[in-house]
């Protein structure tokens, strides 16, 4: 019997995970051009900090957390998501010293949820986070980041939809009055809603139940119940995307499904995935680091589902990979030389393997084909003489003779 993956646990196979690549190297390129440097987290934290960051009443923390216990019983989580870990050690090695932090990361996140297309139990984030900063500006600032960051990497049809769900001052009020309206709809709730009316009523408005969607389409908006302090902050993050060229659509259901946000909320999402659309969000979150043990600290921050977004470019063909070429030496004093030519190529950038195989010309040619070659470049002893090689696109079967600083400037041209 062969042994297979875990259910809802993903190979990320070669092909796929130059995509993967290629999108953490722009995330780097454009997040670092903001200011931001990278963290990194363990895969595993105390149960603790995820139940006091994300709200007992999620279905995170009721149904989806890999919890287990050590050896020596300590209750730990494999993290569900990577802001509590990023608060915990800004807490912990107190980043707080710095006027503003900026942090963003990578990795792995573990979610016991039922595996659909671009959504497994093991799935990877880019997240980044913005600490310290209460500013508005701050959060236009993020989102027009990662705006600019799916149009480099050439995600189509992205729409950004923006929210907010107030602060301490007038989120309980909006919470009884949406509370007094579920309890006049509560016939048609599902049971999850019913649950948490009374703790978690916001939840009702981001349930995708169609009773519930239908039940609570006349719901009092939040956006209609803002304090002054957070009318005046949402509207100046509108004021500033519109600056950057960015036209984000209010949209009032929007609460997010973790506890600690407050003020601004977001998503963003694609035509290009069907219903399961949305490939970043996040939003503010004034009261996580006090809550964890730190000083008050207002910060912003998202999260970007990798496999959704290489999703995306991989049936677009969005992102454009180096091709292949398959180098063949024929010939001791060929292949003595080969090693100088290919590390020279290989410094250019030119992804080139070389061919070791003992068999026949025609058989190391068919060989180069099924590795996907795009090129085929041919040395013998004779070429080597004359400072030649020959290269054979793969796909027309043209083939020429270069020399070998010519045969490495075709090549780069794909």
């Amino acid at each position: 019997m062969s042994i297979t993956a875990i259910r809802g646990f993903n190979d990320i196979l070669p092909g796929d995970s130059d995509i993967w690549r290629r999108v953490e190297e722009e995330a780097y390129r454009i997040f670092s051009g903001y200011g931001f440097s990278e963290i990194k987290t363990p895969v595993a934290e105390k149960t603790e900090l995820f139940l006091r960051s994300i709200g007992e009443t999620t279905d995170i923390v009721e149904k989806e957390m890999y919890t287990f216990q050590d050896r020596h019983g300590d209750s730990l989580t494999l993290r569900p998501e990577g802001t509590a870990p990023v608060v915990r050690a800004y807490i912990e090695h107190k980043l707080y010293t710095a006027p503003v932090s900026k942090l963003y990361y990578t990795g792995p996140m573990f979610r016991y949820e039922r595996p659909q297309k671009g959504r497994y139990r093991q799935f990877y984030q880019i997240g980044a986070e913005v600490m310290g900063d209460e500013s508005p500006r701050a959060d236009a600032e993020a989102l027009s980041m990662l705006m600019s960051f799916f149009a480099n990497i050439g995600v189509a049809g992205v729409e950004l939809q923006i929210n907010s769900l107030g602060d301490a001052n007038c989120r309980p009020a909006y919470k009884e009055k949406l509370k007094a309206y579920l309890a006049g709809v509560k016939g048609s709730l599902c049971e999850n809603c019913l649950r948490r009316m009374d703790t978690n009523p916001l939840r009702a408005l981001d349930c995708k139940a169609s009773g519930c969607i239908e039940a609570t389409k006349d719901a009092p908006s939040i956006v209609d119940s803002l304090c002054e302090g957070c009318a005046s902050h949402f509207g100046t993050v509108r004021k500033y995307l519109k600056l950057s060229g960015i036209d984000a659509r209010i949209n009032p259901r929007m609460v997010r499904g973790l506890d600690y946000y407050t003020k601004t909320t977001f998503e963003i999402t694609s035509t290009g995935l069907g219903s399961q659309n949305a490939v970043a969000a996040g939003g503010r979150y004034d009261g996580l680091v006090k809550e964890l043990g730190g000083p008050e600290t207002p910060c912003f921050g998202f999260a970007i589902g990798m496999e959704r977004v290489a999703l995306i470019l991989k049936e677009t063909s969005a992102i454009s990979k180096k091709p292949l070429t398959v180098f063949i030496a024929l010939g001791e004093k060929a292949e003595e030389a080969s090693v100088a030519i290919l590390k020279a190529w290989r410094e250019k950038g030119l992804k080139v393997m070389e061919d070791f195989s003992p068999g026949s010309l025609k058989s190391r040619m068919k060989r180069a084909d099924r590795a996907g070659a795009r090129y085929t470049v041919i040395m013998g002893d004779d070429e080597l003489a004359k400072g030649e090689v020959s290269v054979k696109d793969m796909r027309t079967s043209a083939q020429e003779m270069l020399s070998f600083e010519a045969a490495a400037q075709r090549i780069s041209l794909g």
